[in-house]
């Protein structure tokens, strides 16, 4: 029988004690307490989860005045500036593993308001595995390393975390998300985020209006591919570091713009989900997001350890206008994530650290204990008292919860709105271009392949049949499965008339052009250093970068006897670190590097991850060399002047030629 630490039998180990099946948690909850504050104090001194994170500051512009919907500061006044400091992370892994896991990444934004800290700590996809905070442990456990032996890092491709999954159906709308190339993005500048919860705006009236936050990246959406995914973890595992760094040393300023999708109870009365349930969304078609304002980042820390390593994201902490909904998830996490700051940080006073404290002037009582910086002054520390010092409570100013009407009878209970598992889940599948599916069944093909247990494959496989039969067969027939089971149980029946939502899909969603992307030039000694100028100017108007690549990191010398700066030696390198390609070769220098295996595979590589590749007449052996036919199709780009070199960079706008992917069969 499952007990509590103390002995005590468990009668309910999958919901939190309700009041009512769609009220709020119940702060008695001494299982769910127990149970979060244990799995809370489980690791030090890193994060059990987002542990490898990466930030930077920027700040917050407002775009217009939501006086109407939020009394919140930060939106009463058009063009208000808000310092800022975000960490991205990825969930899954410790803080030395490698960038590109295949994970969901972590999307928390601390907003330093007038009227105290805000943080909207939230991921680049809009739903999560589970709705109950309770099950929270349960499911970082399954993905992390198998207790027994330690392995595998990083990855949900093992046992544990798939039976976790084919036993949990509400996770199978997530599984679409992490299987898909949302998982894998090129770039923190190049993914979305989200709020993931319902939350409310309070307004000077007290009245309550629903809202669900969105960032929107101004470059555009963009993933890689798997394959390029695990060759760029062993050529940079610190690839998004990386990128973010550059981008932001060099000016050019990463963006998003927050859009929020604002709602009545009418309408989550009437929507097809429960706006409470973190495992669904609502389509941008049904609900078109409002652009509110934009985040730009614009300086790295001054130091990784006390800004990004030391900063405390809280759920719980929001100024006066923002409030929460009963989100069961988002219930937990409000209860949980203070206990995390003590262990990770070593003391309540963590808010004394310089990246948490507020930027706004604030006064309280609490004093003391390990680390305290400050203390209050004088000979009063509490309240009321009779001497007229200290900081006094504010009924007009002060944060007030907005008074919804709440009751029914405790109960550990989960509502009958939440039971619709796959519906939502087919939705997105059917949502995506077909390269993007066939990306989520190589991938659902590819972490059941690393699961030993026949009957865990078995049972994915179940839940893929209630998701999409093609998906689901295709998946058995790669894993050898020769009977298809029968489809998993369903609480619910799964709907097939939801429409497709474009917003989906990441190729959908792409940039208009090139900027912010990386052009990785092949050279070699004897090569057109005016063509390389010709190429430089397209790539300098575009607003990207070009990085030169060669035999040897100094450089080499060009036909007319300038020098060429190289930022790689073509050993490291690989294409995989750049978004498209030219190979800018002299006759003899392709001919030695068509003898280089590090030279074919950066051919190779750019042509199968479907890239790209501009090549001087030169390059052609090379390009055979690595088993490229110059001709195969329309993204192979013959440079010889500065017209091609501009039309070859506007070429660059699509990113990828998909067409090429079934050919390459990669």
């Amino acid at each position: 029988m499952l007990t509590t630490a103390q002995g005590g039998p468990v009668s309910d180990d999958q919901n939190s004690l309700k009041i009512g099946a769609r009220g709020p948690t119940a702060l008695e909850d001494f299982h769910f307490r127990e149970k979060i504050f244990h799995f809370d104090h489980e690791r030090i001194p890193e994060r059990v989860v987002h542990a490898r994170g990466y930030g930077a500051h920027g700040y917050f512009e407002t775009y217009e005045s939501l006086a109407a919907y939020t009394r919140a500061d930060l939106f009463q006044r058009a063009g208000e500036k808000t310092p800022a400091f975000v960490r991205f992370s990825t969930v899954a892994g410790s803080k030395g593993s490698f960038d590109l896991a295949r994970d969901v990444r972590g999307f928390a934004v601390k907003l330093y308001t007038k009227e105290g800290n805000w943080d909207l700590v939230g991921n680049n996809i809009p739903v999560f595995f589970i709705q109950d905070a309770i099950k929270f442990p349960d499911i970082i456990h399954s993905v992390k390393p198998e207790p027994d032996r330690g392995f595998p890092q990083a990855q949900s491709a093992h046992d544990t975390f798939w039976d976790f999954i084919s036993l949990t159906p509400e996770s199978m709308h997530m599984i679409m998300w992490v299987m898909s190339d949302r998982a894998i993005p090129r770039s923190f500048r190049f993914m979305e985020g989200f709020g993931v919860h319902t939350f409310r705006f309070v307004n000077a009236k007290d009245e309550s209006t629903f809202v669900k936050f969105h960032w929107k990246p101004k470059l555009g959406l963009q993933s890689v591919a798997w394959n390029e995914a695990v060759k760029i973890n062993g050529a940079d595992p610190d690839f998004h570091r990386r990128d973010l760094w550059q981008a932001i040393q060099s000016g050019n300023f990463p963006e998003w713009e927050m859009r929020v999708q604002l709602f009545d109870q009418d309408f989550a009365d009437s929507f097809d989900f429960d706006v409470l349930d973190p495992t669904k969304i609502i389509p941008e078609e049904i609900l078109e997001p409002i652009a509110v304002g934009r985040l730009v980042l614009d300086r790295m820390p001054d130091n990784f350890f006390a800004e990004t390593e030391q900063v405390a994201f809280m759920t719980q902490n929001v100024p006066p206008g923002i409030d929460f909904s009963n989100d069961p998830l988002l219930q937990g996490r409000n209860f949980s994530y203070l206990d995390t700051q003590l262990k990770r940080l070593g003391s309540t006073n963590f808010t004394h650290l310089p990246i948490n404290a507020p930027k706004c002037p604030f006064h309280h009582f609490q004093q003391d204990g390990h680390m305290a910086m400050r203390n209050p002054v004088g000979r009063v520390n509490y309240q009321p008292n009779s001497f007229g010092e200290g900081p006094r409570e504010s009924p007009q100013q002060g944060f007030r919860s907005f008074a919804d009407a709440e009751e029914g009878q405790k109960v550990r209970l989960r509502a009958e709105s939440f039971a619709d598992h796959y519906s939502q889940a087919r939705q997105f599948f059917q949502s995506q271009t077909a390269p993007e599916q066939r990306h989520i069944a190589m991938a659902l093909t590819f972490e059941l392949s690393k699961v030993e247990t026949p009957v865990i494959r078995e049972r994915v496989v179940a839940h893929l049949l209630n998701i999409d039969e093609s998906l689901a067969t295709a998946v058995a027939d790669k894993l050898g499965i020769k009977k298809l089971p029968e489809p998993a149980d369903a609480a619910v029946a799964p709907r097939d008339d939801l429409k497709p939502s474009p917003a989906l899909s990441i190729i959908e969603n792409g940039p208009d052009s090139f900027a912010g992307r990386k052009l990785g030039v092949l050279v070699s000694p004897g090569a057109d250093a005016a063509l390389l100028k010709k190429l430089q100017a397209a790539i300098d108007k575009e607003g990207a970068v070009m990085e030169v690549v060669a035999p040897k990191v100094g450089g080499v010398e060009a036909a007319d006897g300038s020098w060429i700066e190289a930022r790689h030696m073509v050993d490291g390198g690989p294409s995989v670190l750049f978004d498209a390609v030219a190979l800018v070769v002299s006759e003899q220098g392709a001919e030695r590097l068509a003898g280089e295996a590090a030279a074919r595979d950066f051919v190779a590589d750019a042509f199968a991850h479907c890239k790209f590749i501009a090549f001087t007449a030169e390059a052609v052996p090379l390009l055979e060399k690595a088993g490229v036919d110059p001709q195969a199709d329309e993204g192979l780009v013959p440079l010889g002047d500065a017209k091609a070199a501009k039309a070859f960079v506007e070429t660059c706008r699509k990113l990828r030629l998909w067409s090429r992917e079934t050919a390459v069969k990669l």
